[in-house]
């Protein structure tokens, strides 16, 4: 048995909760993304630094704001960062605005990283088109971005 599975309990009932029918895509997504940046030659990248890379501005972040973007501490996200670091995907530089700051931005290394994630997503939302039609998926894609906009 996977352990990437749902855990099967009592208290799971069905209809399935929303949230958790709204996070599986979300998970099983970057898993399948993971597997993509090893095969591309990025074995380092895991499923953590997904609360980095969608978080940085082009012109660099601070780390404490990289942690409260991605709801995690300051600490874990200095881990997640060092790692990325050491690897070449980010760098530190001097904050312009305050010279005792740095600002995380991604190298050249991780601006790869974007570029495949790009790829793996329109070919992701491709296969769910195919799955449930192009109608449903505008749905989809409309009720999902009217939730997000009351959100």
């Amino acid at each position: 048995m996977s352990s990437a599975r749902l855990p099967h309990t009592s208290a799971r009932r069905r209809p399935e909760n929303l949230a958790v029918l709204l996070r599986e895509p979300y998970r099983i997504g970057s898993q399948r993304l993971v597997h993509r940046f090893a095969a591309r030659g990025h074995p380092e990248i895991r499923a953590p630094h997904g609360s980095v890379f969608p978080f940085l501005d082009d012109e660099g972040t601070r780390v404490s704001v990289l942690a409260e973007r991605a709801q995690i501490t300051k600490q874990s996200m200095a881990e997640l960062v060092a790692h990325l670091e050491r690897h070449g995907y980010v760098e530190r530089v001097p904050d312009p605005t305050d010279r005792r700051a740095k600002l995380v931005r991604a190298t050249a290394r991780g601006q790869e990283l974007y570029a495949i994630a790009r790829e793996f997503v329109a070919e992701l939302e491709a296969q769910w088109t195919k799955r449930l039609g192009a109608r449903k998926m505008a749905q989809l894609r409309a009720l999902l971005g009217e939730l997000n906009e009351e959100l």
